[in-house]
């Protein structure tokens, strides 16, 4: 197995980690440990961004390379997968921007959704590199942009 996706992935189940057990400290009432776990998850999710992104850019991504009838449904969970990270990102980032700036009540309401968009984006983002890596062997290394549409 390639060892960035690998590390890439790891850095987003560990994210998630975080996350669910932030959640669940401020179910508890722990604000402290809540902040800290939450704190963490999002320097694993940015430490996933930033390897990911640099992956793209200097090497590439890979194209599906199992077989044929499974690529239209591998794109479409692929495509899923990006939509629901993408999102879950852009909400983490305000999630996190209305906890520093003490807005509490919007902070609570919104990131109950940005959890559970993250512990959605996890398992899906491990699905993607179990289908790249582990269950067929990696396409070609690609522009993102090709491996995506499956060019």
């Amino acid at each position: 197995m390639p060892i960035l996706p690998t590390i890439s992935t790891s850095f987003i189940v560990i994210s998630a980690i975080f996350v669910a057990c932030g959640w669940y400290q401020i179910v508890k009432g722990n604000r402290q440990t809540h902040q800290k776990l939450m704190v963490w998850g999002a320097v694993f999710a940015l430490a996933f961004f930033i390897i990911y992104v640099s992956r793209t850019l200097f090497v590439g991504n890979t194209s599906f390379g199992g077989p044929e009838h499974l690529k239209l449904p591998y794109h479409l969970f692929l495509f899923f997968h990006i939509a629901l990270a993408t999102t879950g990102g852009v909400f983490g980032i305000v999630t996190l921007l209305l906890a520093y700036k003490q807005r509490f009540a919007r902070h609570r309401k919104i990131g109950r959704w940005t959890a559970v968009m993250w512990l959605l984006t996890a398992p899906t983002g491990v699905a993607v590199f179990i289908l790249l890596y582990v269950m067929y062997p990696g396409g070609d290394t690609k522009p993102m942009i090709n491996a995506i549409f499956g060019k």
